[in-house]
């Protein structure tokens, strides 16, 4: 186990500077600079103060040097300061990560808590009237547009309603509120945000839940279990789920790029203060410090969870240890 998990951490080096050089590429490349966003709201701003701006950052500099400088920096985990603000970049996203952490955590839970029961029932009760409604489910979920669903969900019970907040993580008299109503309120902030980005991950893992305990199912000791007239239930949670959540461990952990990037998406549409409209912000501004920190970080946490996915697999699987001895 030592031996895979240094080899793990030692491809993980070249995929983070491979992940980070194209999004650094990619920024270039795009139209807009800094200096436009810093200058073009003030008339007085001559051109010859725009080169100076350009020279003052570093971007006089072609881009693969201002990547070196910035790889350079990285190494000594200095992230720069924002061309928004001037404020250090690593600040920024500190003020910023726990909320992203706290949905990210929280949807994770709730797919995982809601989709292996979806699937096991399915795969059990196969054929059933659940097992076809979980299947339209299935459908829907990958058919429809997370972003449109949230919008109407906005509008279902944010405004027609007036049941759940549509945006930001507190109301605007949180600081006066009791600790019970604080968690209340952050709650009630939470669902919209927390269901919107666990729906398309719940559709997909209940149905690699249900596979998975099909052809457990399949499999002769269980077979050999009814024959012995054990009872279904602890055959199902006892033999056969066990065995079944191997597969869904791996996909658990390969489910957490697409909650970062769709953080994104999901923090802007709800106004919500964590590290995804932090990068969005920043890619509308060009702000290139805290696009490279919020990308560089939102990496590093996406192959740690595919580390950690494979490290508890391995675990989980004795096969897997010894081939990877």
């Amino acid at each position: 186990m030592a031996n895979y998990l240094i080899k793990r951490l030692l491809y993980t080096i070249p995929m983070l500077i491979g992940i980070t050089l194209i999004t650094f590429a990619i920024m270039h490349i795009v139209p807009g600079k800094p200096t436009d966003f810093m200058s073009d709201m003030n008339a007085r701003v001559s051109a010859d103060s725009k080169i100076k701006l350009a020279r003052l950052y570093g971007l006089d500099k072609p881009w693969y040097e201002q990547y070196w400088n910035w790889l350079k920096r990285f190494g000594k985990l200095d992230f720069g300061n924002s061309f928004k603000d001037g404020r250090p970049s690593i600040k920024k996203i500190a003020e910023r990560l726990p909320a992203s952490l706290l949905l990210n955590i929280l949807s994770l839970t709730f797919i995982f808590c809601a989709a292996v029961p979806i699937g096991i029932y399915s795969a059990v009760r196969r054929n059933s009237l659940f097992d076809k409604a979980m299947t339209v489910f299935v459908f829907a979920g990958f058919s429809v547009p997370a972003f449109w669903l949230a919008l109407l969900l906005m509008i279902l019970f944010g405004l027609k309603l007036g049941l759940l907040p549509i945006s930001g993580l507190h109301s605007l008299d949180y600081s006066d509120m009791g600790f019970f109503s604080r968690v209340l309120d952050t709650s009630k902030h939470l669902i919209l945000p927390v269901v919107i980005s666990a729906f398309t991950g719940l559709a997909g893992l209940s149905r690699y839940a249900r596979s998975s305990m099909l052809d457990v199912l399949k499999q002769d000791y269980i077979k050999t279990a009814y024959s012995l007239g054990l009872p279904e239930n602890k055959i199902i949670f006892y033999y056969a789920a066990k065995n079944a959540l191997l597969p869904i461990i791996t996909i658990l952990g390969l489910s957490l790029p697409a909650l970062i990037g769709g953080g994104f998406i999901f923090e802007t549409i709800f106004a919500y203060p964590g590290m995804g409209r932090l990068g969005y912000e920043a890619v509308m501004a060009r702000d290139y410090p805290v696009v490279m920190a919020v990308g560089s970080i939102a990496a590093l946490l996406t192959l740690l969870g595919n580390l950690i996915a494979d490290l508890t697999y391995a675990w989980a699987d004795p096969r897997i240890r010894y081939r990877n001895r």
